[in-house]
């Protein structure tokens, strides 16, 4: 995006918001502006009504050892437009309070409820100021992300309560489920209110594995927040690492080489693979087509056993590293990708036309965990799910990073908004991303697939923008001395489960398993 289109979006700025920002600066594809915090809400509504602009991130910072005040962050970015608009507000001196962002544009509600958990902020006017990060058994007075907060203190727990949402009335009655399941799944509970069989409200409680990632990001250098970033959810290592890496290297104005940026969508596309082929056998398995099932598992394994073959590493951990890529690819390398490519689209395409051509299966997914678009655009969600809601979007399309910027793909969408029609993006997504692994490959340069990173100058952020098997994830970097001094991290998953909460509303209950096998969404990327 160009100065002059970032410009324009500052002139286009109501006069309530002018009043209220102190100073804007344009910096390469970014225009940042410092507010006053009473301006964030009109700022937020007008971006998004005239630029259809969603929501990035909504994050605080705990800036009083140097400017005596907290700090919130928004990022957004408008429809249509490569770029993001980044609002900085200062708090008052000693000022924890500032007007809730949540009844103007909705996709804010969780954010604010976290930083209310992790900083002691409030967001006045929110509509649900219950905990969202913090259990019952957390002591009030203690903010995990303020500097006062050590990183090895260990609260007390006390005596607390949750209070889940009612609904009362004659025949309701609720079913609780977790957050211990049965299976090799990760905790999360759910809470059914139900009117004969017809689900009418589920509420999600997650944080069970909260670990306290962006935390330890804080005392972690540079170099070994890589290896950080790639378990903030296992399956998605390169995703994390990527976003982690491009954001330093932001902050550092480090050159990647091509080399490096072609074969790190080489990698992000291997792990979509497995991650999709994993996703369809998934519903193929909860709809009780167990021979497509296993097809499919099947596919995720020998797209795994490649992982190895190429990194010594099924999760293809330690991929990415400051500066490019950890190795290079060989010729043997680049073969045994394109031959394995090729065995791997007959056999998925025998998958395909196996569960499409199943009356049985297709009669479980049509019209199941429908999910409007008019409700995906509303919550914000990202990735696939959007995607199969009508929500033409795509991070590597919209605002390329890598190599993607070089290579031609499709966005698939569908608009039906149901498990079919999500089974569907992600079967064209499989070919999207063979077709992409393709084009990298041959259109890979010579050079070194690494660069030296340079000085990280403090005081500075940088957003890095990826999209992962399950949607866009987003990693914001403040640098500190050697480490950052504040990372957001934000994964698809945290925008994604609201989502799932209005999709099974009105499918009974046994429904459930193959609704949030659709989404399939992580526990751990969203309890960092």
């Amino acid at each position: 995006m160009s100065g002059e289109g970032l410009r324009s979006i500052v002139r286009q700025l109501p006069s309530e918001v002018m009043v209220r920002i102190d100073r804007h600066e344009i910096e390469g594809r970014d225009l940042r502006l410092v507010i006053r915090p009473d301006g964030l809400v009109p700022l937020a509504g007008h971006l998004r009504k005239e630029l259809g602009a969603r929501l990035v991130t909504l994050h605080a910072t705990d800036d009083r050892a140097l400017e005596g005040c907290f700090k919130l962050h928004l990022v957004m970015a408008p429809q249509g437009m490569d770029a993001l608009v980044s609002a900085t507000a200062p708090l008052g001196l000693g000022e924890w309070r500032y007007e809730s962002l949540t009844p103007t544009i909705n996709d804010a509600d969780w954010y604010e409820r976290e930083i209310q958990d992790m900083f002691g902020l409030v967001a006045i006017g929110h509509p649900d100021p219950r905990p969202l990060v913090l259990h019952e058994d957390w002591p009030e007075g203690k903010y995990p992300l303020r500097k006062d907060f050590l990183t090895g203190e260990r609260p007390p727990r006390v005596k607390g309560e949750y209070h889940f949402t009612k609904v009362e009335g004659e025949g309701v009655y609720e079913i609780p489920v977790g957050p211990v399941h049965a299976g090799v799944i990760e905790p999360g509970h759910f809470r059914f209110s139900v009117a004969g069989e017809p689900i009418i409200n589920l509420e999600v409680r997650l944080g069970y594995v909260h670990r306290g990632v962006e935390k330890l990001s804080e005392s972690t250098p540079y170099p070994k927040g890589v290896h950080l970033a790639e378990r903030i959810s296992g399956d998605n290592s390169v995703a994390h690492s990527t976003a982690y890496c491009q954001a330093v290297e932001a902050l550092a104005s480090c050159q990647v080489p091509e080399r490096a940026e072609h074969i790190r969508v080489v990698m992000l596309e291997l792990e979509r693979l497995y991650n999709l082929f994993g996703d369809i056998a998934g519903i193929a398995l909860d709809t009780a087509l167990s021979v497509a099932a296993a097809c499919g598992y099947l596919l995720r394994e020998k797209a795994m056993n490649l992982n190895e073959c190429l990194t010594g590493s099924r999760l293809l951990r330690s991929v990415n590293v400051l500066g490019g890529v950890r190795k290079d690819l060989t010729p043997n390398d680049r073969e045994k990708v394109l031959a394995t490519m090729v065995k791997l689209k007959l056999e998925f395409d025998d998958l395909v036309t196996l569960m499409l051509s199943s009356p049985s299966m297709m009669d479980r997914v049509e019209t199941t965990g429908r999910l409007t678009r008019e409700m995906a655009v509303d919550l914000n969600v990202v990735g696939p799910a959007a995607r199969a809601s009508g929500v033409d979007r795509d991070v590597r399309r919209d605002h390329p990073y890598a190599a993607y910027g070089n290579l031609n793909f499709l966005v698939p969408t569908q608009s039906g908004g149901d498990v079919a029609a999500r089974m569907r993006v992600k079967m064209d997504e499989v070919r999207e991303s063979f077709s992409l692994i393709d084009q990298a490959l041959d259109g890979m340069p010579a050079g070194p697939v690494r660069a030296k990173l340079g000085s990280v100058p403090q005081g500075h952020a940088a957003c890095s923008l990826v999209e992962s098997p399950r949607g866009e994830i987003v990693h914001w970097i403040m640098a500190g001395r050697g480490a950052p001094a504040r990372h957001k991290v934000r994964d698809a998953s945290f925008c994604n489960w609201l989502a799932m909460e209005q999709a099974v509303l009105g499918n009974i209950v046994p429904d459930f398993p193959l609704i949030n096998k659709s989404f399939n969404l992580s526990y751990a990327g969203n309890d960092l």
